[in-house]
């Protein structure tokens, strides 16, 4: 017959545990799945990356259910333009969104000619392909891919279509404490150029700072159960790769 303690010993140490991977999820590290095309080129559909949580530091969205257990950011750090970074949308306050922050606090943001400017000044972009496919929802579709350069320096890659649907948008102005994302996929993105769904993000919602790929995988082509797959399911050059 079993002793008790053997069953107390062992709730105890699932207890541990769950409180050691509750801490280590809210105040280091947290892995999150991408399930939209939207950050493609740089993300794509079922890449598994980490994220870290003390990059920008804490607030109640650190912690899982965002327990009101305090007001503001503590150990604040201001992320910095480029940065791919998960926030929770302003909307609901619940879902996660991972996007590049393109727009600072006070930034004015608008797109003429399906041109992105930021304070008045042209972002420039270098064209590096013009007969790239991505994904757009389930389809896959024909876009123009350029190197894009931010004012600080940060160069990444975007994707557009080759009409150009997005072409221009009203002025954004940055408000006070608050940040302006988009995807790099420019026009099968829901960011803050929708300001009823996204927005203008306040740093009180921002998760983390997008740091590297542990894993990926094509479900398009079979399951990660699918082992006789793997070799054309997972994406094995994608292991372990920074996120730019």
């Amino acid at each position: 017959m079993l002793d008790k303690n053997f069953f107390i010993e062992n709730i105890k140490t699932l207890f541990y545990a769950l409180v050691i991977a509750i801490i280590i999820r809210s105040l280091l590290i947290q892995p999150f799945y991408i399930p939209s095309s939207s950050m493609e080129p740089t993300l794509l559909v079922g890449d598994r990356l980490f994220v870290t949580k003390y990059s920008y530091g804490y607030s109640k969205h650190s912690f899982p259910f965002s327990p009101p257990i305090f007001k503001g950011r503590i150990i604040s750090n201001k992320p910095k333009r480029g940065d791919i970074v998960v926030f929770k949308t302003p909307a609901d306050n619940r879902t996660d969104y991972i996007k590049r922050l393109i727009g600072l606090p006070g930034d004015r943001v608008q797109f003429i000619d399906s041109n992105l400017y930021i304070n008045n000044s042209e972002i420039i972009k270098s064209r590096i392909s013009k007969s790239d496919k991505i994904y757009c929802g389930k389809k896959n579709i024909n876009v123009f891919t350029f190197e894009e350069l931010l004012p600080n320096g940060k160069k990444h890659n975007t994707v557009y279509l080759k009409n150009y649907s997005f072409q221009n948008s009203d002025l954004f102005i940055i408000p006070e404490d608050h940040y302006f994302f988009l995807g790099d996929n420019r026009d099968c993105s829901k960011d803050s150029r929708f300001l009823t769904s996204v927005g203008y993000v306040h740093k009180n919602n921002l998760i983390g700072k997008a740091q590297f790929i542990f894993f990926s995988s094509d479900k398009s082509i079979g399951s990660i159960f699918s082992f006789w797959k793997w070799n054309k399911s997972i994406r094995f050059n994608r292991f372990f790769k920074k996120i730019n």
